[in-house]
């Protein structure tokens, strides 16, 4: 039940994570830079494709549930009911994995994970999270983030529904 992963980030393009099997995200695009093909026509059909559809959830996680390899500076997507955007990695120390994440829900809870950063009543902000590996932190009472193993400067963190989320 493993997809490759499509990396999002609001800066530079950091290169995909690769799921676990080592198999790196292919060409099947992503939800902000669909493929083109080069040698398509360019008759009317093709100009029709002007208003870009909204972004669709894409990634191992996007269900909410994944374990995946990542890298500083992977994004990994995560279903809104968790509260958060796109979790980006930021460094993974010999023991721990330093990420970030903008808040999309009306707070923010997280144990077992030092966090801290900023939320505002009607949600945003964002948060900051130092993982420790083998510690399985609770976030937002909704999700469940544990980081499974680091080697040198990648890491396979897993995600889940944690509680009442999983049957939701």
């Amino acid at each position: 039940m493993f997809a490759a992963l499509t990396a999002c980030s609001s800066g530079s393009s950091p290169a995909p994570a690769a799921p676990i099997g080592g198999q790196a995200a292919g060409g099947s695009g992503s939800a902000a830079s669909p493929p083109t093909d080069t040698a398509a026509s360019t008759d009317t059909a093709a100009s029709t494709d002007t208003a870009a559809p909204a972004p669709s959830l894409t990634g191992p996680c996007a269900d909410g549930t994944c374990e995946i390899k990542v890298t500083a500076g992977d994004a990994v997507v995560v279903p809104e009911r968790y509260g958060l955007g796109p979790i980006e990695v930021k460094a993974i120390r010999r023991d721990s994995v330093e990420m970030v994440a903008p808040v999309t829900g009306m707070g923010f809870s997280i144990s077992n994970c030092d966090g801290g950063g900023t939320v505002v009543s009607g949600g945003g902000g964002g948060v900051r999270m130092d993982c420790a590996k083998g510690i399985t932190a609770t976030i937002n009472d909704a999700m469940s983030l544990q980081v499974l193993r680091i080697t040198g400067d990648t890491a396979i963190i897993r995600i889940e529904p944690t509680g009442d989320a999983k049957s939701g």
